[in-house]
């Protein structure tokens, strides 16, 4: 053991900030995506918005 004491508080609460850290990594790998991914499907939407409004028929 080494001379200095630890704080048990402190060594506490990094070991619990690393593994959220693990967590927040291994989620950010399964749930994240890509930019070009999020643009692409905002590009889908909008032209399907775009689609649909052009072939709405107006009614008066």
């Amino acid at each position: 053991m080494s001379d200095a004491p630890i704080n048990l508080n402190r060594a506490r609460k990094e070991r619990e900030r690393a593994a959220k850290r693990a967590r927040a990594d291994t989620n950010a790998v399964k749930h994240g995506r890509r930019k070009e991914d999020r643009a692409l499907d905002t590009a889908r939407i909008d032209l399907a918005m775009r689609r649909l409004e052009q072939n709405k028929l107006d009614r008066e």
